[in-house]
């Protein structure tokens, strides 16, 4: 699989979260570009909350819609976006759609390319915040909402690199969001879509423990996109140099261990 990785020179190395401690987690989720930026963007956006102020009230309500609405917006977009078989169809979103989530699928357990690019998260946040924001407050209304939505992102990137660490939460809420999303990466795609979260899942029928679904996913791994599909639509397979269907740990990718240990 080609790898797309920071251009930024930040890294020197390849991070595999099957093979990290949480203390290592820490050091590099904190000194990557994207969370960085998100960081920049929300004290930016802050700042302009502070300059154009509304009341305490409609602000608090700014950020409290713009949190509540984050975990619905992610879900839809996972499910019908990142999961949706329609962007591999066209060369102008191929690539797109390799580097946001068929790359993650196909190696769960690599960091850089686990989060997202910013080229398509920062106009999603702005797009689900700063209009509600704005409408209940005005300039400052939509920055709050803003800077919540990054802040967010933030909170559910790390929730995500959680996830994939190599260990067994004691917390039986962490070990069940671990198990859900394991379940999602390693046994059936089409289901658990949330990541910090699962009312989405649950209210729309795609919630699941994995002895209600006995039969794995064959497409778990590719998410559809199948040596077949890739003769008729084949830009996502020139950028990775083919297509593979096994499990990353079986065509020594460094990513798959880890599907044992969150069971």
């Amino acid at each position: 699989m080609k790898v797309i990785t920071p251009r930024l020179g930040i890294w020197n190395r390849t991070h595999h979260l099957n093979k990290m401690t949480l203390g290592e987690l820490v050091v590099a989720y904190f000194q990557y570009y994207a969370i960085q930026a998100y960081l920049l963007f929300a004290a930016i956006s802050t700042y302009v909350a502070i300059a154009y102020p509304t009341t305490p009230l409609r602000a608090l309500a700014a950020v409290a819609v713009a949190i509540a609405a984050y975990p619905f917006a992610w879900y839809m977009l996972h499910r019908y976006v990142l999961h949706g078989r329609w962007m591999f169809k066209s060369p102008l979103t191929a690539k797109v759609w390799k580097r946001i989530h068929y790359d993650h699928h196909q190696d769960p357990n690599h960091l850089e390319i686990l989060f997202g690019a910013l080229y398509t998260t920062l106009p999603t946040i702005a797009l689900v915040t700063i209009p509600v924001g704005y409408l209940i407050g005005g300039v400052g209304g939509g920055a709050a909402a803003f800077a919540a939505g990054l802040l967010m992102t933030c909170f559910y990137e790390f929730a995500h690199c959680i996830q994939h660490l190599s260990y067994k939460p004691k917390s039986p809420w962490l070990a069940d969001m671990k198990a859900r999303h394991m379940a999602h990466h390693f046994h059936d795609e089409s289901g658990n879509f949330g990541i910090t979260s699962f009312t989405w899942d649950k209210l729309f029928g795609t919630y699941y423990d994995r002895p209600e679904r006995p039969e794995k996913s064959e497409t778990v791994f590719n998410l559809g996109y199948t040596p077949e599909i890739a003769k008729i639509y084949p830009w996502v397979a020139r950028e990775s140099g083919g297509v593979e269907t096994s499990h990353p740990r079986r065509r020594g990718a460094n990513g798959g261990d880890d599907d044992r240990k969150a069971a």
